[in-house]
């Protein structure tokens, strides 16, 4: 018998698959099992993927659908509006995504990272429409979507679509007043609607887990005897219609730390969430790269280099200190041939940049510490 939606665990653990070990640029598919087991002995069964991330539907057929019985776990994937070119896109996803996951079909089905144009997108191809005849034919036993919008979106979303279970936010305590995300404001739409929760970027994947960091110095001190990331995690856990906190672990260690927290779960006390305003008045004042995004320095780039998006992971990684999860996305986000270490100190972007931003002294740092040393 499947595992039902309102019979899950406590303070339930969901398993992110789009942080996964690799090893020379492909999946560690001994480490990826080995993690899997732990991950159910502890109890848990929420695992998310999307057909957008590359290789990762597969990963979880080899490591779960294929070496437990159905019955054991629950699988939540994503169909992805963003390069679809007509309607018939949609079938065509979830087609490949059961395919991918050798499964017949999918415990929670959602519309992914729906935001900005993206809603009207939806509406425009019959999405809702769809979604509920996906869950009609037994191809999703339930059906939701994941959100990077505004809260007038997500109201409107919820107050015409009723029979939409599952809403996926994220939520983390530096983004929970953060006026660009609005974290607290859109938990609390979802919750007025009666919809279930679950939670990604529990820790703003990966940044508030670094133990060197001014922050979690701080946070270490205040309590020497859990890991940073097990306050972010204890947030996220002390709200209510939680089904479950995502997290893209990468070891095993990560899994045992994390259900250690929620296993053994204790609410924030006032001094605590005190602690944790604390941590995020520190990271708000450590200083950032002030790019604005206006793009000037990309027009005479020789080589076309995202330097905008180059300035977002410096900021992130003087911010948090957290050089793994930094690297992670670097690598993950871009080809090598548009990497900071192809600069060729022209300054043509510094000629343009309205900051003054020394911005051949950024990618260099970025290369140093984020890229791989190449004999």
């Amino acid at each position: 018998m499947a595992i039902e939606i309102w019979n899950g665990i406590e303070h339930n653990l969901g398993f992110g698959y789009m942080r996964l070990p690799m090893t020379d640029g492909k999946f560690d598919h001994e480490s990826v099992n080995e993690m899997v087991d732990a991950f159910l002995a502890h109890g848990y069964y929420y695992f998310d993927t999307a057909y957008t991330y590359e290789g990762s539907e597969e990963a979880l057929r080899q490591s779960l659908v294929e070496r437990y019985p159905r019955d054991r776990f629950w699988i939540t994937t994503k169909c992805n509006l963003i390069d679809m070119k007509d309607p018939s896109g949609m079938e065509d996803q979830l087609r490949t995504s059961l395919k991918r996951l050798g499964t017949d079909y999918i415990d929670c089905y959602f519309l992914h990272g729906l935001g900005g144009p993206l809603v009207q997108k939806a509406s425009d191809y019959g999405a809702w429409d769809w979604l509920r005849s996906v869950r009609a034919r037994g191809l999703a036993r339930h059906i939701g979507f994941s959100f990077h919008g505004t809260p007038e979106q997500l109201e409107e979303n919820l107050s015409r679509e009723a029979e939409i279970e599952v809403v996926q936010l994220q939520i983390n305590y530096l983004d929970w007043e953060n006026e660009e995300v609005k974290a607290h404001r859109l938990y609390d739409i979802a919750r007025a609607h009666g919809k279930w929760i679950t939670i990604m970027e529990p820790s703003k994947g990966g940044l508030l887990t670094s133990e060197t960091s001014p922050y979690g110095e701080y946070l270490k001190s205040r309590n020497p005897d859990v890991s940073v990331a097990s306050w972010a995690f204890r947030f996220c856990a002390g709200l209510d219609g939680i089904l479950a906190i995502l997290s893209g672990m990468c070891n095993v260690e990560q899994i045992e730390d994390n259900a250690k927290t929620l296993g053994h779960y204790v609410p924030l006390s006032d001094a605590e969430r005190a602690d944790i305003a604390k941590a995020v008045e520190m990271i708000h004042a450590i200083p950032r790269v002030p790019c604005t995004a206006c793009r000037y320095c990309t027009k005479n780039c020789p080589k076309q280099l995202p330097i905008p998006h180059f300035m977002r992971i410096y900021n992130e990684l003087i911010q948090y200190k957290a050089e793994e999860s930094s690297r992670y996305v670097y690598t993950m986000s871009t080809p090598e041939e548009k990497r900071a270490s192809n600069c060729v100190g022209c300054k043509s972007c510094e000629q343009h940049c309205p900051q003054h931003i020394e911005i051949t002294k950024v990618l260099k740092e970025l290369a140093d510490r984020l890229e791989d040393k190449k004999e």
